[in-house]
């Protein structure tokens, strides 16, 4: 008989193709989902879906329902609420296992900076749940870098001087199922990085040239800069993605990646490998 996961999250950028590598290598996968015709579209009629959403306990009661695992992938300020109530409501239930995507940087001299905090807290309450878990803490994704690139103009926030160790999210998401096969993936963190380091402006000027080559320069933004247009044309994304590069400038990749590249299998493509997929595909 198959395991079943639930997957929360599952129609974000870094959720589907969690989903589809769980389905593939022959999991029963069922998703909680707020958009049931959203998640259709993306998903088709292979995924069991569940309506509902993380601040509502009773949804999660009858989305965990019979499940073994579950897998979290959430954002934004409802990321740390959300996660503590599914491991509140998945100790009532048979779950197996318990696994929540957070970042390589969380940590709690870290928590200063809100984000942080919330993930710090987040992974908190999934190892005081009880439940066996696995926590993620990857870098930046490579599928991340198209929100560098607005109405024609590419652009970045500071001068990002500390190498940022890219990940393909497929690579990732072989990762995240290799660790549910294995009981040494029990109660452990796990730091993904990709193979190489790489300056942030320097990934963005690669991800222009091979996907958009009308575009011929990456502009880097100074903070204060940033700042002031984010405050003057009330760009609220423009402000936290200003922050948040201001703060991992600061921080950089932290973590070691060997115990989860030993057990796991290192992420092998590189940024110019994925470029030339996505080329290829577009």
């Amino acid at each position: 008989m198959s395991k079943k996961i639930l997957i929360i999250g599952a129609t974000g950028m870094l959720g589907k193709p969690v989903a589809e590598a769980f389905k593939n290598s022959g999991y029963d996968v069922r998703l909680l989902v707020r958009n049931t015709g959203k998640a259709g579209k993306m998903f088709g009629d292979e995924f069991e879906k569940v309506h509902g959403n993380v601040a509502d306990k009773e949804s999660l009661n009858l989305a965990l329902e019979d499940c073994n695992f579950v897998y979290v992938s959430l954002s934004g300020k409802i990321e740390q609420e959300g996660v503590e109530n599914v491991a509140e409501v998945a100790k009532g239930k048979n779950i197996e296992r318990i696994a929540y995507i957070s970042g390589t940087s969380v940590a709690e001299q870290n928590t200063w900076h809100p984000v942080i905090k919330r993930k710090f807290l987040a992974e908190k309450a999934v190892i005081e749940s009880g439940i066996p878990y696995t926590l993620f803490r990857p870098a930046w994704f490579m599928e991340s870098l198209q929100n560098f690139v607005r109405d024609g103009k590419a652009f970045v926030f500071g001068h990002q001087r500390k190498p940022y160790h890219f990940v393909a999210a497929e690579d990732y998401a072989r990762m995240v199922v290799k660790a549910f096969s294995d009981d040494r993936g029990k109660n452990k963190i796990f730091y993904i990085h990709g193979p190489e380091g790489i300056q942030f402006a320097e990934a963005v000027r690669r991800y222009v040239e091979a996907l958009h080559p009308e575009i011929n320069r990456v502009t880097v933004l100074p903070h204060w800069i940033a700042n002031l247009v984010a405050v003057l044309t009330n760009n609220q994304a423009m402000r936290w993605g200003n922050d948040f590069m201001k703060y991992y400038a600061k921080v950089g990749d932290l973590g070691d990646p060997s115990e989860a590249n030993k057990l796991l299998g290192a992420p092998e493509t590189t940024l110019d490998q994925w470029l030339q997929k996505k080329k290829t595909q577009s």
